[in-house]
């Protein structure tokens, strides 16, 4: 992935600390600015889980660690709601001047609220998604109730939440008090998408009722059944990257722009300590990977599988142009593969490493009206595949440097 580490400043001027996620190598479909948890930072898993996904789909997301909280300036004890909320406006502000204005805001938990309020005085946002989102900003007091005393007699109190401690002061109280959410929210006259678990257990699913509620249309909602609050799961925080991405769809349309290959066909790039490869074709974004039993994130098929893959669906597709042209009926088409690397029958030294060679199992399965003799000629034609036939030529790997081309 490419990730840009910035810092912005906000009205107090703080030195704001953020990430954008960049798609690869093309102008984004749009930009979008992420609200994290309340205490939580940019760099938790989840946040960046959904904004790289995002910038997969081709949005270009800033996430940014709220006063005093992460890598920015400024004291935690010193913020409220209304400082996230101006902290959100600064951010977009920014993204505007150095980029381009957001046009989708996502919030996360007490992100979400804060969103909501932002939204109100953001012209350039379009949409707005909320996960796992209070309906009433009060809530987040449950997390320290047992000082609520302490902090009405003495102005404030050190707080234990998530295992760290934070300083909750009087202010912050009042301030929560004096917002109305759900009221904000009958006002907001733009698309909104809530994601929410039945399993949360820190902001019940009865709040994305009422979230729902006072939403004007359009309004969605997606529940995300068997997530925790902080969407540890992995395959949780992706899920919400992909179905934000393509409900905003709707309300905001993709610049049409083709893709830049720079004049060739495919183009990877690997960028960061993992393993993790974006492909690009002429027409296509996809991704490659290794499991993370040997370092990878396992976000997406290895070479290997997609080396199978090529031949795989070169295969089916011959397959399915022969057949057509027969006029021959098939329903479906598989095509299971297999490698691994093995010695030739008429080898002479068996313990050898260098002397195996690659194997490709291929087993087809085709359903269809077709006859013993029909089938033995499709599998003659399967043995004739453009990419078998490369496969088994003599082929030259040419590699250069791309700024020294000779």
């Amino acid at each position: 992935m490419k990730t840009e580490k910035v810092f912005f400043k906000n009205r107090k001027e703080f030195n704001l600390a953020a990430f954008i996620y960049h798609p690869l190598d093309q102008p984004p479909r749009f930009y979008a600015l992420f609200a994290h948890c309340f205490t939580c930072s940019k760099n938790l898993k989840a946040v960046q889980n959904i904004c790289n996904t995002l910038s997969q789909m081709g949005v270009a997301v800033m996430s940014f660690d709220f006063t005093g909280l992460g890598n920015s300036d400024g004291e935690f004890e010193n913020t409220d709601l209304s400082s996230n909320i101006s902290d959100l406006i600064d951010a977009a502000n920014f993204l505007a001047t150095a980029y381009e204005a957001p046009s989708l805001l996502i919030g996360h938990s007490f992100g979400g609220a804060a969103a909501i309020y932002a939204a109100q005085s953001l012209p350039d946002i379009k949409a707005l998604a909320t996960i796992g989102s209070p309906s009433d900003v009060e809530h987040i007091s449950h997390l320290f109730e047992d000082h609520l005393d302490t902090i009405e007699k003495k102005g404030t109190s050190r707080v234990n939440i998530g295992g760290r401690g934070f300083a909750i002061n009087q202010s912050f109280i009042q301030d929560l008090r004096q917002k109305d959410l759900r009221a904000c929210l009958s006002q907001l006259r733009k698309p909104i998408l809530i994601l929410h678990s039945p399993q949360d257990s820190i902001v019940a699913i009865n709040h994305a009722a009422k979230l729902y509620e006072k939403a004007f249309h359009p309004k969605s909602f997606i529940s995300l059944d068997g997530a925790d609050h902080l969407l540890s799961d992995t395959t949780d925080s992706e899920y919400v990257g992909e179905m934000v991405s393509a409900w905003v769809k709707k309300y905001i349309p993709a610049k049409v722009q083709p893709n830049d290959t720079k004049g060739h066909e495919v183009k990877v790039r690997l960028a960061g300590n993992g393993y993790t490869s974006e492909v690009k074709t002429r027409y296509h974004h996809l991704l490659a990977d290794e499991p993370e039993e040997v370092g990878g994130d396992n976000l997406g098929p290895t070479p290997y599988d997609l080396l199978m893959a090529a031949l795989g669906t070169c295969t089916a597709m011959t397959l399915q142009m022969y057949a057509q042209r027969k006029k021959w009926r098939l329903e479906e088409i598989n095509v299971y593969l297999d490698h691994d690397k093995v010695h030739r029958k008429d080898s002479d030294n068996v313990d050898d490493k260098k002397a195996k060679v690659s194997r490709f199992t291929r087993s087809l399965e085709i359903t269809g009206d077709v006859d013993e003799t029909q089938r033995k000629r499709l599998l003659e034609i399967a043995n004739k595949c453009p990419v078998h036939r490369t496969l088994e030529e003599d082929i030259i790997i040419d590699t250069r440097f791309k700024d020294h081309p000779n």
